[in-house]
Parts: structure tokens; C-alpha cells; sequence
């Protein structure tokens, strides 16, 4: 338990200069307090050649490339320009858009419309409603893999386990409205007329890449999953490059969006996951001396943290509840939140680390504009375990 909380500290340091380096680094330092040596390598070998992972990694790398060739051939503009429903309705619905189809990375196809339609909006406040609002909708999304999953370790169905969701839904959105866009100042000015050409085409660019990782799964015909995922954000930045209305200059593109850094938080990220499954960090847990729907609200929340993930802590956490006693649909959502939100917050998670990159973002600006909502959910649910023990 010490490797873990030291490795997630030197990660909250380090990412001050390199978030893919503090990953990388934080996982080895992780290893180096729990494994021997050998181990430490073997997960290395593991990950750099675990195919899923390269494939996740390099269309990571090329999400950023679709935001960069919007943006440098004016469709961000376009799109900016005639999606009429406000600065306000912009910054929530935009990545709310991406959350309703979930992919991995989803974040940065937002981020670029925020980065344009926010304005002079902080850097640090959209980095929030960024991550904010795209996972609202992805927590309640019957086609999670996360709430697929955590449902059926549970023995529910997962419309059960989503309707006892949707007052934490509720809630946290209204957090997000009062916390974040409440904030929002001023209005989006259109001086051209509108052109439904020009919403279409940005919009087409953007959807393509999850619709098609979301059909090409759905048929199940290939081994290796992220391929689709790779192959859709494939086809999107082509369709951005074919659609210009003007001549690239790509290695200006490339130094500007640096797909290598989100090729390689992708790495750091499931480096730092292999590695923290090898440790006893699950038998430290079963453990700890609290009422067991309590004890799962605090450690899912900061399994949720430490892994940037939800089916890992849930994979853990809920068989734990499990052999105490049958889960009600109840606790199940009481869980669940508790850990949906230390993923959201967490320096680990994709989403979070794409974005500060993006809006050059701090993790303790991040944190600062994030701890409010995320402490009254934390605290929520923290509340109403000690009565469901």
C-alpha cells in the first residue's frame, strides 16, 4: 500500500513536466515496492507488446491529428459557427455528444470544439466540463463495457443497475451546471448566416470515428478489438484531410497536437495497470476495519483513483461485497458512483490526461476546479453506505 500511495505522488508531481514520463515512471516505482525485479520487466515486456495496447495507443496518437486537421482547415469553425445553441449549450452538449458514444479517447474529439467555442473561458474550466459531461452520459450508457460488466458480476441486469443510477445522473448534473457552467460568461457572435453544409460536414468527421469502432465490435469479427477503434479515427482523419477546403502543412499539424504524448500515456497507463495487479493491494483491502458497504464506497472510490479505470475496481470491489452478503441494486448504484467518480477524477484516466495536455492544464488546477463536485458525490455516497450497512 505505501508503493501505491508513493507512486501516486510522484505521478502528481511529475506530470507537471511529463504526464506520459509520470506514468511510465510512477508504474516502475509502483513495481519496485511490490515485485521483484524480474516481475517489474516482465509486465514491461507485457505491455509494449500486448497488441491491444499498441493499437489503443496508436489511435490515441491519431485522435489528437482529427483535431489538429479541423482545426487548421477551418472545419472547427464551421462547426462552431452553426451549431446555434450558445456558449453554454456548447461546452456541456459537445463532449455530452462523445460520451453518448463511448471511445476510447472520446475526450480529445470534444476538446477542439471547446477549445474553440469556450472563448476566453479558463483553460482549467473547460478542461472540467470537458471531463465532467463526457462521463455523465457514459455512466448511465446501457452499452458500457464498465456497466455491462459490473452489473453482471452482480447478478442484475444492467437496465436495473442504470434506472438506480440515473438519480446520481441527475444529481451530478446539476453539480456540473452549478459548479461549471454557471461559470460561463458571454455569448458565441455569428456574423455569416447559418449553413447546414457546413454543420454537417465538421459533425460527420467527428461521429464517424466512434460509430464506426461501435459497429465494427458490434459484429463481433475481429480478435483484437481495438483495431476498430483504430481503424474508425483512421477513416475520420481522412475524411478530414480529403474534405479541406485548403492545403495542410501537416508537420506543423503534428508539432502542434504532439500525438506522441498520447501515444504514450495509453502506455504509462496500462503499464501502471498490469503492474498494480500483481500486487496485494486487493488482500490489504479486504482487510481494512470498516462495515463492509462503507468499506467499498472508500476503496472503490480510490481503486477508481488510482487506476483511472472502473471495471478494474468494480472487478475487485464488488466480489469482495459479494462474499459478504447478496448486492442489492442499491448498493450496487451506491458502489458504483463511488467508483464512477474517483475514474473520473483520476490523474490516470485517459480523458484527463489527453486534456490537460490539450488545454495545457495543470493537475492541481484540474483538481482544484474538480474537488467541490466530486467531494459532495464522494461524501453522498459515503452518507447513505453507513445506513445500508
Amino acid at each position: 500500500m505505501l508503493g501505491l500511495v508513493v507512486s501516486l505522488v510522484f505521478i502528481l508531481v511529475a506530470s507537471r513536466k511529463s504526464l506520459p514520463l509520470a506514468l511510465i515512471l510512477g508504474a516502475i516505482i509502483l513495481g519496485v515496492f511490490s515485485l521483484p525485479l524480474s516481475s517489474i520487466f516482465e509486465k514491461i515486456y507485457l505491455t509494449i507488446t500486448d497488441l491491444s495496447i499498441i493499437f489503443l495507443a496508436l489511435a490515441m496518437g491519431v485522435i489528437p491529428l482529427i483535431g489538429g486537421t479541423m482545426k487548421h482547415s477551418g472545419q472547427m469553425d464551421d462547426l462552431v459557427n452553426n451549431l446555434r445553441i450558445g456558449r453554454k449549450g456548447l461546452l456541456a452538449l459537445s463532449p455530452a455528444i462523445m460520451g453518448l458514444l463511448p471511445m476510447p479517447g472520446g475526450a480529445l474529439l470534444s476538446a477542439p470544439i471547446l477549445e474553440k467555442g469556450g472563448g476566453d473561458v479558463p483553460a482549467d474550466l473547460k478542461v472540467a466540463i470537458n471531463d465532467w459531461f463526457r462521463h455523465l452520459f457514459v455512466m448511465i450508457y446501457p452499452l458500457s463495457s464498465a456497466l455491462i460488466a459490473s452489473a453482471k458480476i452482480s447478478g442484475m441486469s444492467v437496465y436495473s443497475a442504470m434506472l438506480y443510477l440515473f438519480p446520481t445522473f441527475f444529481f451530478a448534473l446539476f453539480l456540473g451546471l452549478v459548479c461549471f457552467i454557471r461559470r460561463v460568461e458571454g455569448d458565441i457572435v455569428y456574423s455569416d448566416r447559418f449553413q447546414l453544409k457546413k454543420l454537417l460536414i465538421p459533425l460527420a468527421i467527428i461521429l464517424v470515428a466512434p460509430v464506426l469502432d461501435f459497429l465494427i465490435k458490434s459484429l463481433h469479427i475481429l480478435r483484437i478489438k481495438e483495431i476498430a477503434t483504430l481503424f474508425g479515427v483512421s477513416i475520420a482523419l481522412l475524411c478530414s484531410i480529403s474534405l479541406s477546403p485548403k492545403r495542410l502543412d501537416f508537420k506543423e499539424i503534428f508539432r502542434e497536437m504532439k500525438p506522441l504524448n498520447f501515444f504514450f500515456i495509453i502506455i504509462g497507463m496500462f503499464l501502471f495497470l498490469n503492474i498494480f495487479k500483481s500486487t496485494n493491494a486487493v488482500s490489504l483491502i479486504a482487510a481494512i476495519p470498516l462495515p463492509i458497504t462503507t468499506l467499498c464506497v472508500v476503496v472503490g472510490f480510490l481503486l477508481g483513483f488510482a487506476t483511472g479505470r472502473v471495471l478494474l475496481p468494480a472487478s475487485i470491489i464488488l466480489p469482495v461485497y459479494l462474499t459478504q452478503t447478496p448486492i442489492t441494486p442499491l448498493v450496487f448504484a451506491v458502489i458504483y458512483t463511488a467508483i464512477f467518480f474517483g475514474y473520473v477524477i483520476s490523474p490516470v484516466h485517459p480523458c484527463v490526461g489527453v486534456s490537460l495536455i490539450y488545454f495545457k492544464v495543470s493537475l492541481k488546477n484540474f483538481f482544484r476546479v474538480l474537488a467541490v463536485p466530486t467531494f459532495i458525490i464522494f461524501a453522498v455516497t459515503f452518507i447513505i453506505s453507513l445506513f445500508l450497512t
